[in-house]
């Protein structure tokens, strides 16, 4: 592990101004992906600034929406009434990522930049492009399972492992972040970038910049939502594939639904096509499978991960026909 200095800040201009004077240092919240990756030789800051004492650890529900600082725990958004309210897909997909020690230690702000990895991207003794840009993928010929179908390239098919980014896209978050030039916002369906042939690159924030919070805006169907996940084995681990969905039925009609898929997309997948078709339709199980085939249609699959076209698809029509019957009447 490459030596490193470390200092702990406490106002936001004065965490941009020293990330700006050292290019090379990194943010440290939690520190449950970037130390791992310290560990493993991957990352190599030579300085971490502890944010952790900014003040930004404040959940707030307002008309406005749900707002969301950048160092609230896991723990405590997960376990928040008005999340657990007005968002339950949201807690459900926080409480489903990770062990209770881990979403003790673990910021949304460092959960929303926590590195999609596959592997080969923590193996120093393997090809891969976001590590190394140039050097290749092997997962496209190796080992890929629980690779991506939905937006790959052929410079990578590694699968974005959050999962409150998930429910954070079905209700159209905006990432709120601060430069040494000011403020700035970014929705969450431009907040992570499209692989393309630039793996490396994951997120449009701006150099130096500081995620300062989350905002959910105001969605009265989110109220009626939830998170499934989908994994190899039961105690914690990453997805193979992930629903948030959240669903508005009257008189048997669809009259709102959000729709985001998780672990079958370097970022989260916002199922915009499944959404199209269901609003205004019959709210039934036929209707729903032929939304998630309507959204499934691009799905790109590699020789071992075409399960999850299949389980992606089984997984839209359970959850929504849950929804569905769990409905107030």
């Amino acid at each position: 592990m490459r030596e490193f200095g470390y200092e702990r800040v406490f106002d936001i201009p004065g965490a941009v101004a020293l990330l700006g004077a050292s290019p090379d240092a990194r943010f440290l919240g939690g520190g449950t992906n970037l130390v791992d990756l310290m560990k493993a030789g991957v990352e190599r800051p030579a300085l971490l600034i502890d944010v952790t004492e900014l003040p930004l650890d404040a959940v707030e529900f307002t008309q406005d929406g749900l707002r969301i600082g950048a160092t609230v725990t896991n723990s405590d958004l997960a376990a928040h009434p008005e999340v657990r309210r007005h968002y339950p897909a949201l807690a459900q997909a926080v409480l489903a990522g990770a062990s209770g020690q881990l979403r003790n230690m673990a910021t949304v702000g460092g959960n929303l930049l926590q590195r999609t990895r596959c592997g080969y991207f923590t193996d120093l003794s393997k090809p891969c492009n976001k590590r190394s840009p140039g050097s290749g993928c092997p997962a496209l010929t190796g080992e890929h399972h629980n690779h991506a179908i939905l937006g790959g390239s052929k410079h990578c098919v590694a699968t974005h492992p959050s999962d409150m980014a998930v429910a954070l896209a079905a209700f159209d978050a905006v990432i709120s972040y601060e430069t040494a030039d000011g403020p700035g916002e970014l929705p969450m369906t431009e907040f992570y970038l499209p692989v393309g042939d630039t793996p490396h690159v994951e997120t449009a924030l701006p150099p130096g910049a500081l995620i300062t919070g989350v905002t959910l805006p105001p969605a009265p169907v989110a109220t009626h939502s939830r998170y499934r996940k989908v994994r190899e084995r039961a105690s914690y681990a990453f997805a193979i594939a992930s629903i948030a969905a959240a669903l508005e039925v009257q008189d048997g009609v669809v009259r709102d639904v959000r729709l985001a898929f998780g672990a079958v997309a370097s970022r989260p997948w916002r199922a915009r096509a499944a959404e199209q078709v269901l609003i205004g339709g019959q709210a039934n199980a036929a209707a729903y499978a032929a939304a998630a085939d309507a959204e499934l249609a691009a799905a790109e699959a590699l020789p071992e991960n075409g399960y999850k076209v299949t389980l992606m698809r089984n997984l839209v029509v359970a959850v929504l026909t849950e929804l569905t019957e769990e409905a107030p009447r």
